[in-house]
């Protein structure tokens, strides 16, 4: 499907809203990793407080230092040939460092995959296979050869993705398992954290190996990569995908979900990155029943989405928790602005506009740098939880401010 016509007034707002987001990537999300988070001996802080002071005991996780590679290897490609040369070096650095780390440190090189969590010495900590990091880990790899072309790279996300299919998916029900001990054997709690449910196929774990084989398709054209691509398309289609646009998130082996939940930001990510997979995949056909369906997801996570422009979090059963996480907020943006970029809704440009006014105002740290966690449902900030760890990275935030800037780039 071609992009829609813009009118003036609206191509003047978007690219206004991206003129912002670069000076908020480059001088606040960006600079912030950069500064506090790498450490004297080379490697990174496993943990910011929400009251910004570093935490040396902490351990190092697998998925926050994916994201720091995924991040800082998309800034490079973005920016390595813009007017900032000196930029555009220091993150290439950040992600070689990250590279490194994971390479060196968290690949398991007697059984594959990658460890949990490091010691802050960057011995193993917890060796068990969680497949959403070692997707995470596959998304970083990608990227960076997509970046700079980097071989080893691309040869330890190939490594990954073939310790993936050969150790998680499911070959007689389709899809992935979600987490396995070192060896590959069963593990009794799968949970990808406690506030999971511990059973065996994952929303969210799919939708991130599906992330992480988008970007690995965009360099590896592999045939197996190309169907299971397809396969995890079909598999939002099929099983995650409710009647009534919303995502179900906890699956048995036989894709059977007994939860009533619903996850806002997940809704409205999803909605961006199926459409994304379908894009990269180019088969039109998959391509004209996803754009069939995002407009659908989207409205679905709308339900979220309060009159001052945040997106709140969830809804389980009847509770309803209205934080607005700084995550959320991210991909509330993006997918918003997606709907306007590819389907021409005026409300999606304005929903992402208005989203960004309320994460100005609610979630960025000025005074420290980067963001808050969240902004609780009584109007306090929350600092209990991290400015950066194992969950808090500048992937949403960054992704956002990226994926902005170069889609308005084609329109000029």
């Amino acid at each position: 499907m071609e992009k829609p016509h813009k009118t003036a007034a609206e191509l003047f707002a978007a690219q206004a809203l991206a003129t912002q987001l670069k000076s908020e990537l480059t001088k606040n999300i960006l600079p912030y990793w950069m500064g506090r988070v790498p450490n004297p001996d080379g490697g990174m802080y496993g943990r910011i407080t929400g009251d910004d002071i570093v935490d040396p005991s902490a351990p190092i996780g697998n998925i926050m230092t994916a994201r720091v590679l995924w991040t800082f290897a998309s800034a490079y490609r973005l920016f390595k040939d813009s007017d900032d040369p000196v930029s555009a070096k220091h993150y290439l650095e950040m992600a070689t460092m990250a590279r490194n780390l994971i390479i060196n440190r968290f690949y398991d090189p007697e059984f594959g995959g990658t460890y949990w969590s490091l010691n802050p010495d960057q011995t193993p900590q917890d060796t068990k296979k969680q497949i959403y990091a070692i997707a995470f880990t596959i998304y970083g790899l990608a990227e960076l050869n997509r970046a700079t072309g980097d071989g080893k790279a691309l040869e330890y996300a190939i490594k990954l993705f073939n310790s993936i299919e050969d150790h998680s998916f499911d070959t007689e029900k389709n899809g992935y398992f979600e987490a396995f001990t070192r060896e590959w054997n069963q593990i009794e709690d799968m949970r990808l954290s406690d506030k999971d449910a511990n059973e065996s196929k994952t929303m969210n774990t799919h939708l991130h190996i599906l992330e992480a084989y988008t970007c690995l398709f965009r360099v590896w054209k592999n045939q197996l990569l190309e169907d299971r691509l397809r396969g995890l398309i079909e598999i939002f289609e099929q099983h995650i995908l409710a009647c009534d646009g919303h995502l179900k998130l906890f699956f048995n082996d036989d894709w059977e979900c007994n939860y009533d939940i619903f996850s806002y930001g997940h809704d409205i990510e999803a909605s961006w990155l199926i459409h994304e997979a379908a894009l990269v995949l180019g088969d039109a056909e998959v391509l004209e029943r996803i754009e069939r369906l995002v407009p659908r997801i989207a409205a679905a996570a709308g339900e979220g989405f309060t009159p001052e422009g945040g997106m709140i979090y969830e809804k389980v059963g009847e509770e309803v928790d209205r934080d607005r996480h700084w995550w959320v907020q991210a991909e509330s943006i993006v997918g918003y602005f997606n709907l306007w970029d590819h389907f021409g809704s005026q409300e999606g440009l304005e929903n992402a506009l208005c989203c960004w006014e309320f994460t100005k105002a609610h979630i960025i740290d000025r005074e420290n740098g980067e963001w808050f966690w969240s902004l609780r449902a009584d109007g306090s900030v929350n600092l209990d939880d991290d400015k950066a760890g194992f969950w808090k990275c500048p992937y949403h935030n960054g992704r956002m401010c990226m994926e902005i800037i170069e889609r308005i780039e084609s329109y000029k």
